[in-house]
C-alpha cells in the first residue's frame, strides 16, 4: 500500500488500535516475547511494511549518549525491530539527526553503529538536505528533510518516552523531528518560539512523513527533566500504533497527564493525523492498569488563557518557565552557548569569560530550552516562576469551576 492510499485509509477510519504489553528489562529476550505479541495483536509486522520494500527505522538519538544513560531509544529494542522486519524481506537503513553531536560519535555511543554493522543495515544519511513541498500543510507547506528521510519507501518510528518542557512529552509525534538536518531544527524554535505554532508544524511534519508505524521505547522512560538529564522511571512498557495521536494520547492517560494539553495530540486530531479521544482508541494487549504511573514527574497544569505571555516581553518574565544554570553542576563546556538559536544570543558569556557559567539574558530568551535539552551534564533546570504557579493553582481550583 503507498502512501497516499494509508492516509485515505487512516482518514476514513473511526478508531484506532494501540497495543500495550509488559516488558521488564531492555533483555534482548523479553523484548523478542513482548514485540512478537505486541506485533501479532495488530496481525504482525507485514500489516504495515512489504517484503523488497526499503524501511527507514527511526530510533531517537538526541545526543551520543550511552544507553545505560537512558536519553537514547535503547538499541536491544532497534534490534529486535530490525530482526522482524528482515525475516519478511524488508530492506533496511537506520538514522536520525541529532541536535549536536557528529552522527558518528551517535551511532557509536548510543550503540546503533555495532547493531547496523551486525545486522547488515545501511547508515542512512540524514546530513544532506532535500527541500519537500506539502501543499496538504495546515500550517507549514515546506520542508527541508533528511536525504535518508526522502529516498525511503517508509518509515517505521522508535521513539523513546520522556518530558519535555516544551512540548511536555516527547514520544511518537515528536520523534519525527529528527527527521529534519540537526543544523536546521534550532530554526524552527527561532520561527516558531510558542508551542502553538511549534506542535502545529510537528503535526504537518508527520502528515508530509506518514510514518508506517510507532514501536514506543517506555521500557524505561525519562521523567523530571527531560529530555536529556531527567530522571529514570521504570514503566516496563513497549506501545505500538501505526496511529501516533492514539499512542501518545493513551500514553498521557496512563501518566494522569490530560492528552490535550499536549498540543501535539489537540492538532493531531484536528487536522487528521489521528484519534485523541479515548472513544477512538481500541487498547490491546496488557491490562493498563500495570503502566499506570500518576506520579511520574511531568508538567500537569492547563493550559492557561495567557500561555503566549512569553510573546509580550512585560510579562514573559513574570509567567514563562525559564532555563536555569546550576553553578555548582556547570563544567563551562560552552555547549548550550553554541546551542542557543537567537541571534545575538540570550545565552552568552559574561566579562569574566568562561570563568563563571554562561549567562542568560531573559529578554532574548524564546523559551525553546534547546540549551537544556543539549546540556550532558545536568545543569540546566527550568523553573517556574512564582506568579506562574499562583496562576496556574488559581485557574486550575477556581477559574475551571466558574
Amino acid at each position: 500500500m503507498n502512501k497516499v492510499s494509508r492516509q485515505e485509509s487512516k482518514e476514513r477510519n473511526t478508531s484506532s488500535k494501540v497495543v500495550l504489553v509488559r516488558c521488564d528489562s531492555y533483555d534482548l529476550t523479553e523484548i523478542r516475547t513482548a514485540l512478537r505479541r505486541g506485533m501479532e495483536l495488530l496481525g504482525g509486522i507485514e500489516q504495515f511494511v512489504a517484503s523488497g520494500e526499503q524501511i527507514l527505522l527511526k530510533p531517537n538519538l538526541l545526543s551520543a549518549r550511552l544507553p545505560a544513560e537512558n536519553v537514547t531509544t535503547h538499541p536491544n529494542l532497534v534490534r529486535v525491530v530490525a530482526e522482524l522486519c528482515q525475516e519478511e524481506g524488508i530492506r533496511l537503513s537506520l538514522g536520525d539527526s541529532s541536535s549536536r553531536d557528529s552522527w558518528r560519535l551517535v551511532y557509536t555511543r548510543t550503540g546503533m553503529l555495532l547493531l547496523a554493522e551486525e545486522l547488515g543495515i545501511a547508515l542512512a544519511d540524514f546530513e544532506t538536505e532535500v527541500p519537500v513541498s506539502f501543499p496538504k500543510g495546515k500550517q507549514n507547506k515546506r520542508f527541508v528533510l533528511a536525504r535518508g528521510v526522502v529516498e525511503v519507501d517508509g518509515i517505521i518510528s522508535l521513539p523513546k518516552l520522556k518530558t519535555h518542557h516544551l512540548t511536555r512529552l516527547t514520544a511518537a509525534i515528536k520523534n519525527q523531528f529528527g527527521c529534519i538536518p540537526g543544523i536546521l531544527k534550532p530554526e524552527f524554535h527561532v520561527r516558531l518560539p510558542g508551542v502553538e505554532e511549534f506542535s502545529k508544524m510537528l503535526v504537518d511534519l508527520n502528515r508530509c512523513l506518514q510514518p508506517r508505524l510507532f514501536i514506543l521505547d517506555a521500557i524505561e522512560a525519562m521523567e523530571g527533566n527531560g529530555p536529556g538529564s531527567g530522571e529514570r522511571y521504570p514503566m516496563h512498557l513497549i506501545a505500538i500504533s501505526s496511529d501516533p495521536v492514539a499512542l501518545d494520547s493513551a500514553v498521557c492517560r496512563l501518566l494522569n497527564l490530560s492528552p490535550d494539553l499536549v498540543r501535539t495530540n489537540f492538532y493531531g486530531e484536528q487536522f487528521g493525523l489521528g484519534w485523541m479521544q479515548a472513544e477512538r482508541i481500541e487498547l490491546l494487549g496488557d491490562d493498563p492498569k500495570y503502566f499506570l504511573a500518576p506520579k511520574f514527574k511531568i508538567e500537569r497544569a492547563p493550559a492557561m488563557p495567557f500561555n503566549l505571555a512569553w510573546r509580550y516581553r512585560l510579562l514573559k518574565n513574570w509567567i514563562s518557565a525559564k532555563p536555569v544554570i546550576e553553578a555548582s553542576l556547570c563544567i563551562k563546556c560552552g555547549e548550550c552557548v553554541e546551542q542557543c538559536p537567537v541571534a545575538p544570543k540570550a545565552l552568552r558569556w559574561g566579562k569574566s569569560g568562561k570563568q563563571q557559567p554562561p549567562q542568560y539574558d531573559y529578554q532574548s530568551c524564546i523559551r525553546c530550552y534547546c540549551c537544556q535539552e543539549v546540556c550532558r551534564h545536568r545543569a540546566i533546570r527550568v523553573k517556574i516562576p512564582i506568579i506562574r504557579s499562583i496562576l496556574n493553582w488559581f485557574y486550575k481550583n477556581l477559574w475551571m469551576r466558574l
